[in-house]
């Protein structure tokens, strides 16, 4: 992205209908570590890669709870995390006051989507630089949402945000057919491989990403780094023991006619037992 005459201010619209200072701001969540998330019939699982920009730092906390049933992960900047987070507690504890009962989920969603259009309009704001993943349970069962820096929202069944997230999402999309059916045990590990997938060359540990969990009778709870390491130790177990088993399941022999000979050249492929060429498929 290059600066122009239509990104001074976040109210200009350029001739293509492009506000670009909205732009810069997504680009700003893209250019945060990642945040995953997906869910269940019962549970909603959040997923951090916790980096820090010097080994003289310590990482900055992307995962909040906000109310016993409900939670945040953040990617981008992290201090409008901060004012948003403190935002959606007020609301929720307002709403505990006057209605007594526990704000929904979508509805919380639908309020901190409107403060962040706000800023699309005024100018003198800026729009928020932070992308949130909002996990919850209510009386419809448990939500996965995705909140942007232009007010957008999403409901997802699993999604991830931030950099190198789309090798998360890759893996997201590969298994979610399986995830409704998920125990609580099953989701927390498919999100620890979405984000080893992420990290890619990198070994996952409890101290370079972090976990939350939610469920329909389960307050959210932040995971603690000696439970997360556990986890991540039978996670490697686990993938240890599969090409084991592979090994073991794999024939000892194969019948004659099964394996085919692949001639590149004349385009025919000959069946092992030598029955003559079969014409090559197309």
């Amino acid at each position: 992205m290059f600066r122009n005459q239509y990104d001074t201010d976040v109210t200009t619209w350029s001739p293509a209908g492009r506000l670009h200072q909205v732009e810069y701001a997504m680009e700003a969540v893209k250019q945060g570590s990642a945040a995953i998330g997906l869910r269940s019939k019962t549970h909603v699982v959040l997923a951090t890669v916790n980096k820090a920009s010097s080994e003289l730092l310590s990482h900055q906390k992307k995962l909040f709870k906000i109310d016993n049933h409900i939670g945040i992960a953040m990617a981008g900047l992290t201090a409008d995390g901060r004012v948003l987070s403190r935002y959606m507690r007020s609301e929720c504890i307002n709403h505990n006051f006057v209605y007594e009962s526990p704000l929904p989920v979508g509805r919380l969603v639908v309020k901190v989507a409107d403060k962040a259009q706000v800023c699309t309009q005024r100018s003198w704001k800026r729009p928020y630089g932070v992308g949130l993943l909002v996990a919850g349970t209510d009386e419809t069962g448990p939500h996965l949402y995705q909140n942007c820096p232009s007010g957008n929202y999403f409901e997802y069944q699993a999604f991830a945000i931030g950099s190198r997230s789309q090798a998360a999402k890759t893996y997201l999309e590969r298994k979610y057919g399986t995830f409704m059916e998920c125990t609580k045990e099953e989701l927390i590990r498919h999100a620890l491989f979405a984000v080893k997938e992420s990290l890619q060359e990198e070994e996952l540990t409890s101290s370079n990403c972090g976990l939350a969990v939610v469920g329909i009778d389960d307050k959210f709870e932040i995971v603690d780094q000696k439970k997360l390491q556990a986890y991540i130790d039978s996670l490697e177990d686990a993938t240890k023991e599969e090409p084991a088993a592979a090994e073991e399941d794999q024939p000892a022999h194969v019948e004659a006619g099964a394996l085919l000979v692949r001639e590149s050249s004349g385009g025919v492929e000959i069946p092992a037992d030598g029955d003559g060429p079969a014409p090559m498929e197309t």
